[in-house]
């Protein structure tokens, strides 16, 4: 159970997660948490932590996503090009609870489908929905031979018809989609990031030689085979560059590198990686493994996790910020909120990610305990429906309380 609670910090505590961000993207922030409850879950996964870290948990550690709401669960290209669905998405991966993944995802399918105006019975059908994917497929994954779990993939033909817009948008989603949407021609050409400020505005030399320095370093953490690859490839330009809800205020900077020539473009973002937020409620040995690399830990809890990987994945510093780096949206697309809206939507979404689920923390934990742990009963269902209804109540009063503060001056709010 979960009992809806007051918040008269919460301006306080929204301020506190994003300490030493840039200052003036905040609005930014407010301004897409403001645009309904659900998107105000996906800027809020500290607030979230604050309320569930200190529960009672069973102990059965899991590489945990820290963040599993549905937006953060999607479609992307493998490396042969073949389009997979899985977590993409782990600023807060830390070795936790299972549970914490389970409340999360759980919470956002009833907070997204309120959103697309879906009644609350329906709702907890899906997460009832989720909870027993996940408990069979834990059952199946902890009779799997160690290989076959690792080969383990999602792919369309797994999804279901409704799913398939997801599916289609990762393959539109493609590095000459990108030269689209944000370069201007250049010389020769070459492209050249445009300016759309604050969103994407190129860097000055000095700065764009400092990022550029950073992925020296990064070229150290990758294999052999794909340092092979990215010194076919040379640096073009650089951008500052504004990216998702919860990120917004993070040093970001995206590349464009070009390999055999114009048709031929490589984008890489160079991203600061903060501590998880769940930090605060980890045992000891887990939350010293948080504080050596934030870029390290975040790039090493998505390699345990996904299947398969971005082959570009890896860590870097850039002045005193921890870095992630990672292709830049290479075939990558997330639920839309708008999907949702149809009912069968929902329930063949529901369980696809509960099957995710379960294949992230069957390859990070022990499937058997968990298994056994979760039961073949109902029990589990039934009790995650209950937590989700009551905190998505909390999600919408905090979405509330944020639209007030704004209407009243506490906060600055700016769509863009």
């Amino acid at each position: 159970s979960f009992a809806v609670r007051p918040r008269p910090d919460l301006v306080a505590r929204l301020h506190q997660a994003v300490a030493g961000r840039r200052a003036a993207l905040l609005p930014i922030r407010w301004g897409r948490m403001a645009a309904s409850p659900f998107a105000f879950m996906r800027g809020a996964a500290d607030l979230m932590a604050g309320d569930v870290g200190a529960r009672r948990t069973a102990g059965l550690a899991v590489q945990a996503c820290g963040d599993a709401h549905l937006l953060n669960l999607g479609a992307y290209a493998a490396p042969d090009g073949h389009l997979v669905f899985d977590l993409n998405d782990f600023d807060e991966t830390c070795r936790g609870p299972f549970e914490w993944d389970l409340w999360r995802l759980a919470a956002s399918i009833v907070v997204g489908a309120r959103t697309a105006g879906l009644r609350d019975a329906a709702a907890q059908e899906a997460v009832r929905d989720m909870a027993q994917a996940y408990r069979r497929a834990l059952a199946e994954f902890a009779e799997l031979p160690v290989l076959e779990l690792a080969r383990h993939e999602v792919t369309p033909s797994l999804a279901g018809r409704r799913l398939a817009p997801i599916f289609q948008a990762a393959a539109r989603n493609s590095p000459a989609q990108l030269l689209l949407r944000h370069t201007v021609p250049g010389r020769g050409g070459f492209a050249r990031f445009r300016s759309a400020p604050p969103l994407l505005v190129p860097v000055a030399p000095a700065q764009a030689r400092r990022v550029l320095g950073a992925l020296r370093a990064y070229r150290d953490t990758l294999g052999p085979g794909r340092q092979q690859v990215l010194d076919r490839y040379r640096p073009h330009d650089v951008a500052f560059k504004v990216v998702g809800t919860g990120s917004v205020g993070v040093e970001v900077h995206v590349v464009l590198l070009y390999g055999t020539g114009p048709g031929d473009p490589l984008f890489l973002q160079v991203k600061e990686e903060d501590a998880p937020c769940w930090r605060p409620w980890l045992d000891g040995p887990a939350r010293a493994a948080t504080g050596a690399h934030q870029g390290r830990r975040t790039a090493e809890g998505q390699l345990r996790t996904q299947t398969v990987a971005d082959p570009f994945l890896g860590w870097t510093r850039l002045g005193a910020h921890d870095c992630l780096v990672r292709q830049w949206s290479d075939h990558k697309a997330s639920v839309d909120v708008g999907l949702l809206a149809e009912r069968r939507a929902l329930a063949e979404l529901a369980p696809l990610c509960g099957a995710v689920l379960a294949k992230a923390h069957a390859r990070t934990g022990d499937a058997g305990q968990l298994a056994g742990y979760c039961g073949q009963g109902a029990t589990l269902d039934r009790a995650l429906a209950r937590f989700a209804l009551a905190y998505a109540d909390q999600t919408e009063a905090d979405h509330a309380g944020l639209r007030r503060a704004i209407r009243t001056g506490l906060l600055e709010a700016r769509l863009a």
